[in-house]
């Protein structure tokens, strides 16, 4: 897309005309009374409510959303309307009995809904106690448009409202909700209404309810009452969740300059999965599945502490980032999930610096939004969205993983400070309203003094990364001159057109000096920085966007790499792969670079060594070649899991307890015999010790046995997880129990996705598990199966979740399958994710035969 059309395009997505799909803007709500009460053994649940609406344009109709809602009643200003639904549309339309008048009314309504199996609404999560004895926890899920299915609203995200929420607890149980209980009334059957506070004006997709059979553990930070809220007996498992939580309260308070307004903020452990969210960020009542929240010392490794760490800071983000400013429309929603990715990672990298979180987000996140965005399935990060369908498509990486990099980009061209100051000019200019993008970078650029707006948007508003080349490097004088020329990186053609960006480089020369400048189009810019030496463009890896060396600029960087910076190493090893995979450079380039790592490298370079050879692993998995891979990942990571050893030691560096677990599951796929001896000898004492396997190593352990697994052995995880009565382990051993490289096995798998042994979450977790390691059999069954498929898997995911189970299918016939499935099964604006596996396939086909003899003569070394 040109320059000159970006502006075009940034004005018609910022303008608050009326879209397709929205709903009329004549009437707005003010406030919501909504009283519910569940029957959970009977899966349903009755509700009324009073919204307090306001008529801006005298109209005899109003429009709101409603699905799956029996509606038995509605009133207008006291008296009984006629109402119409459109199933299809989702929506509900009162006919008035005449034109109302300008100004505030009372619209009721009566209905009763349905409590679903899986995350859409309110949905059920069924689960054990300590005890054994069985419970159901019920819990909302409103993201995107879900709150629908709740009660009829304005369910979109510019109609925000204040809600008073009221709902019955059966005896012995407990409801909870955005705000604390302002009431709690004993009923005679011993139930008790719990009649929350109104909570402050927001989004409906942010409310909040849940009920169950919970315990709640506190602390105060400042005026803020933090808790967790769990199933009971497991509330000790907390501790590490608020204490994380409190210190990025504080962080954040700080940070945006606008406290945190609730009087509370829960965050409420689930004992559930979903194919969609691992956590939702309901203004003061964050929902987490509970291996996302409660830290297990006796079962949880050190990544999955750091991924529960990241989590609470993600959504605690969101309490500000989409919360008490939210996007106008889904077009924006990388303003929530881009923003809040990306402090994330800013606030960890904070608090705790011995993660070195800056530079792990080089090595994955960066990576995972650059792969994604260079094939031809990409999209702008900002594009048009209008129907349920492609709302729920939006939540994908290109959202999540190039928003913050983007945002991270952003702040480094306009320097920390200036970018903080135009955060929080934004956060109390627009608190309690709804913005678009330009809104965020017009008090950016103020506090700047910069162009930021003109840079952003051709970030923004058109797909690609763009790749930097870098050659007529030269020294005199006592400074280093550099040409840099902008084209654009792709792993397809499709993904190689020309395109223009302002690219805000920087770069230096190692142990001298740097230098920045825009880099625009082939003709590029020449940059200088004080200093003879190696030189580094994108010193940091702060900008998005990849770098090509001429050739002694590249020689160089392998001559000193054990010399770059962290981030500078990770990118590098990041940048050279990726032009491998694209053909814009050859193989042994990124060989170089490798065999340059040190043996003493940090953690994160051999922990992104492992999974880069991971991937060239899987392109050539079950080829002539895969043998010959294997064993040269036998004979690179082997050393260095022996240096740091099998079993974790205390007070180790906690990046070396990440790198054991990359270690052992790269090690165990390519079938090191002292792994796979270790997997087998642990989980036999299992059967008499449950914690025989120790934390640090228990998921990369149990993960190479089910990979690795006999059918005898498959069996003895079959009758672990049967026998399970903790519902967190329970997921995760039905999850390995589709691991299996074996494909009996993976049939067997799918054999009982058939039953209903488990619950409708684990079905959709292990035929996806089953999908990684056999797509085509996986495929296969679900799309001849699509009736019971839709029965265990949430309603926002199903465009996505069947086409996405073939991503990693490598038979030159899967597209054509997939295609004809999208046609028979999937609206034409529910075909992205179709697109997208097609895409991977045919990107990978394409990779995997322009590597091979690369790849032939490296392991023929």
């Amino acid at each position: 897309m040109k320059i000159a059309s970006l502006a075009v395009l940034a004005a018609s997505i910022s303008s608050p005309a009326l879209a397709a799909g929205q709903l009329p803007k004549g009437v707005a709500p003010v406030s919501y009374d909504i009283a519910v009460t569940p029957d959970a053994a009977a899966m349903s649940f009755t509700g009324t409510e009073t919204a307090m609406v306001d008529v801006r344009q005298a109209t005899r109709t109003i429009t709101l959303n409603a699905a799956e809602l029996d509606i038995t009643a509605a009133t207008f200003d006291g008296k009984k309307v006629p109402y119409t639904l459109d199933a299809a549309k989702q929506l509900v339309t009162v006919t008035l009995p005449g034109t109302a008048t300008v100004g505030r009314h009372a619209l009721t309504f009566a209905w009763k809904g349905k409590i679903n199996t899986s995350a859409a609404g309110l949905f059920a999560i069924d689960y054990a106690n300590p005890d054994g004895k069985q419970a159901r926890m019920l819990v909302t899920q409103f993201e995107a448009p879900d709150a629908r299915r709740f009660a009829p609203m304005f369910d979109e995200p510019g109609f925000k409202a204040k809600f008073t929420l009221s709902a019955v607890a059966p005896a012995g149980q407990t409801a909870f909700s955005n705000m604390p209980a302002a009431k709690i009334t004993k009923r005679a059957d011993g139930s008790r209404l719990y009649t929350f506070g109104q909570t402050p004006t927001m989004s409906s997709y942010l409310l909040f309810l849940g009920v169950g059979d919970v315990e709640r553990t506190t602390l105060s930070a400042g005026k803020t009452e933090i808790g967790v809220i769990t199933r009971r007996g497991v509330g000790t498992q907390s501790a590490y969740a608020l204490g994380a939580a409190k210190r990025l309260l504080a962080y954040y308070n700080d940070y945006f300059g606008t406290p945190y307004p609730l009087p509370k903020m829960d965050m409420i452990g689930g004992p559930g999965s979903s194919q969609f969210f691992g956590a939702m960020e309901n203004w003061g009542a964050i929902f987490y599945f509970e291996n996302e929240l409660l830290f297990d010392e006796a079962r949880a490794s050190e990544t999955q502490k750091q991924r529960i760490y990241t989590v609470i800071a993600h959504e605690m983000a969101h309490q500000w980032f989409g919360d008490l400013v939210t996007m106008a429309w889904w077009d924006d929603l990388w303003l929530n999930e881009g923003f809040a990715s990306w402090m994330e990672g800013k606030a960890t990298g904070a608090l705790v610096p011995q993660w070195n979180a800056r530079a792990a987000l080089v090595g994955s996140e960066r990576e995972g939004g650059m792969a994604q965005d260079a094939v031809a399935s990409t999209h702008p990060v900002i594009r048009k969205l209008e129907t349920v369908d492609e709302i729920g498509q939006a939540f994908d990486g290109i959202t999540y993983q190039k928003g913050q990099a983007v945002i991270g980009m952003v702040e480094a061209y306009v320097g920390p400070d200036a970018f903080r100051t135009g955060v929080r000019n934004y956060m109390a200019k627009y608190k309690y309203s709804n913005t678009v993008t330009d809104q965020l970078w017009t008090e950016i650029g103020a506090a700047a003094g910069k162009p930021v707006a003109d840079i952003a948007h051709d970030f923004t508003l058109q797909g690609g990364v763009p790749l930097i080349s870098v050659k007529s490097v030269s020294c005199s004088g006592g400074t280093t001159n550099a040409v840099l020329s902008q084209g654009r990186f792709g792993l397809d053609a499709a993904s190689k057109v020309a395109t223009t960006w302002r690219v805000p480089a920087t770069m230096a020369v190692l142990g001298g000096g740097e230098g920045e400048g825009i880099v625009r189009g082939a003709a590029g810019a020449t940059l200088s920085a004080k200093g003879c030496g190696t030189l580094l463009v994108n010193r940091g890896k702060a900008g998005y966007y990849r770098v090509q060396y001429d050739a002694p600029g590249h020689d160089a960087i392998v001559r000193d790499f054990a010399k770059l910076p962290l981030a500078d190493q990770l990118g590098t090893l990041g940048d050279d792969l990726a032009l491998s995979l694209s053909g814009d450079q050859d193989l042994s380039r990124y060989l170089a670079v490798q065999g340059a790592v040190p043996a003493n490298a940090d953690p994160l370079v051999w922990n992104m060594v492992s999974g880069q050879i991971g991937t060239l692993a899987a392109l050539y998995d079950g080829t002539s070649l895969e043998a010959g891979i294997d064993a040269r990942s036998r004979a690179m990571l082997r050393p260095v899991l022996d240096k740091i050893g099998l079993v974790p030691v205390a007070g180790e560096n906690p990046l070396a307890s990440t790198l054991r677990e990359s270690l052992i599951g790269r090690l165990g796929a390519a079938g090191d015999p002292t792994v796979l001896k270790a997997a087998r000898d642990y989980v036999a004492k299992l059967k008499t010790d449950p914690t025989a396997i120790p934390p640090g190593i228990r998921l990369a352990i149990l993960r190479v046995y089910a990979a690795n697994a006999t059918p005898a052995e498959w069996e003895t995880l079959l009758a672990m997880t049967r026998a399970e009565q903790n519902p967190v382990v329970r997921n995760g051993y039905v999850t390995l129990l589709g691991n299996s490289r074996d494909p009996q096995l993976g049939q067997r798998a799918i054999d009982l996705v058939k039953t209903n042994e488990f619950s409708a979450p684990q079905r959709a977790s292990l035929l996806r598990s089953v999908a990684n390691r056999h797509p085509d059999l996986a495929f296969d069954f679900a799309a001849a199966n699509v009736a019971m498929v839709d029965t265990f898997n949430e309603q926002s995911s199903r465009p996505r979740y069947i086409v996405g189970l073939a991503t990693a299918s490598s038979d030159p016939a899967m597209p054509g399958k997939i295609r004809a499935f999208a046609d028979a099964n999937l609206a034409v604006q529910a075909r992205e994710g179709a697109t997208r596996t097609i895409n991977t396939i045919e990107v990978r086909r394409a990779t995997m035969k322009r590597l091979q003899p690369a790849v032939a003569t490296w392991l023929g070394k």
